[in-house]
């Protein structure tokens, strides 16, 4: 079977994989944390619960610009990455997300529904979130571990980022109360 495979032309094989694979649909979100140890979240105008910035990757788009450009579009905040990203795979809606940390790129900016899907957008205390969408848990308690996992070879993070880490912990540990 597999030397019958091998001469099946490679267009052909990558069209029969398509057919027969699941498709996934790539998506990019952020974790918005400020100084006070606050995260921006967001309410949806078509879901319950409140969420994350983001949305899905356009064709050739890079998945970082995709997220700084979603956030953007839905609170009008340019923001900074920071460090690596985690993924989330949910089968069920079969859809792939990359979570990445962020901090508004300047500091006093203050940040508003600039899409009509975004009813309400708004800075939440990391111990003290509102009810959350599936997928913004899923993303936090995801984050969180990468984030948050020693660096090999490192004996510890700097100062500023165990503060972070300090307020992902909490964010976390709220969102995992709610599942």
């Amino acid at each position: 079977m597999l030397r019958l495979w091998g001469i099946v032309p490679r267009l052909v094989r990558r069209w029969i994989v398509r057919c027969i694979a699941p498709s996934f649909t790539l998506g990019a979100a952020c974790v918005i944390e400020d100084d006070a140890g606050s995260i921006l979240l967001v309410r949806l105008s078509y879901r319950r619960g409140w969420g994350l910035p983001g949305g899905l990757i356009k064709r050739t788009e890079d998945v970082a610009t995709c997220a700084r450009r979603e956030v953007k579009e839905e609170v009008d905040l340019d923001v900074d990455l920071l460090g690596e990203p985690a993924v989330v795979v949910d089968s069920r809606p079969q859809r792939v997300d990359v979570v990445f940390r962020a901090r508004p790129a300047t500091t006093g900016v203050g940040v508003r529904a600039s899409s009509a899907e975004i009813l309400e957008a708004r800075w939440f205390p990391a111990d003290d979130l509102p009810e959350l969408q599936h997928e913004a848990i899923s993303a936090l308690m995801a984050l969180a571990s990468t984030a948050l996992a020693p660096e090999p070879g490192s004996a510890g993070r700097a100062a500023a980022d165990r503060v972070d880490g300090h307020t992902l912990r909490r964010a976390a540990e709220q969102a995992a109360a709610q599942r």
